[in-house]
């Protein structure tokens, strides 16, 4: 059982999101300044603040992604390919596509898988990363997207979007882990606001967190930090 993680080691795991519409480029700005200050592993911007994210975090160490066919999933496979190469010609290092969400509750596998392989192939190498928005569907269609998301060669399988009334639960997390080979990693988002959330999550399997919470979430982290450096009572089973 998994009691703590450090600061930094949490940090690693984090997409600090910035995806809400109404965000003004004052909002934007702050955000990037708290995944500078906190040296979390990415943010995931929108799509039109891609350039300026990566223009404004050189030399930080914090990466950034973005999203397509973002918050509903049901943009042509066409329109998300044209979404990643310009996300990827305006810097961006990863891409969180939503699945057909529709398609995939029909049941129409072969169009999932065939609208999934198009966003890798045009994600030339970069990871992708493929939202279930697991709010929308029952344990049966988790699976199965799970297993899907394999089959179209995306690296990550992710809960949620965080804008379909529903997050991640450490029940999907653990049904996704289950679906997909080790070759495949798990990406927890929406609902993920403190530490023992975090906690919870890696837990159950995942290994990369979305939350626009990372500020609350690490700085939870370095009081624990903090509290075993006084007492010297480190966990050995430390994540």
């Amino acid at each position: 059982m998994m009691s703590t993680i450090t600061e930094r080691a949490l940090a690693a795991t984090l997409d600090h999101a910035i995806l809400k519409p109404e965000l003004t480029r004052t909002d934007v700005d702050a955000e990037l300044d708290i995944a500078a200050e906190w040296k979390v592993f990415s943010v995931c911007v929108r799509p039109s603040d891609i350039a300026y994210a990566v223009s404004r975090l050189e030399g930080t160490g914090v990466a950034v992604g973005t999203v397509i066919g973002f918050p509903h999933g049901t943009t042509s496979t066409a329109a998300k390919v044209a979404e990643v190469r310009q996300a990827l010609a305006d810097g961006a290092t990863e891409v969180d596509m939503v699945i057909n969400i529709g398609a995939l509750r029909s049941g129409f596998d072969d169009a999932v898988v065939a609208d999934i392989a198009a966003v890798v192939e045009a994600a030339r190498g970069h990871i992708t990363k493929v939202i279930l928005e697991t709010a929308l569907l029952d344990d049966e269609q988790i699976a199965r997207g799970s297993r899907l998301t394999e089959q179209g060669g995306a690296a990550f399988v992710k809960t949620s979007t965080g804008f379909a009334g529903g997050g991640a639960t450490v029940e999907h997390v653990r049904l996704m882990r289950a679906n997909v080979s080790e070759g495949v990693q798990v990406k927890a988002s929406g609902g993920v606001r403190s530490y023992a959330d975090a906690l919870a999550m890696l837990e159950a399997g995942a290994s990369r967190l979305g939350t626009s919470g990372s500020a609350v979430i690490l700085g939870e982290a370095r009081r624990v930090d903090a509290g075993e450096a006084a007492t010297g009572a480190v966990d050995s089973t430390s994540y």
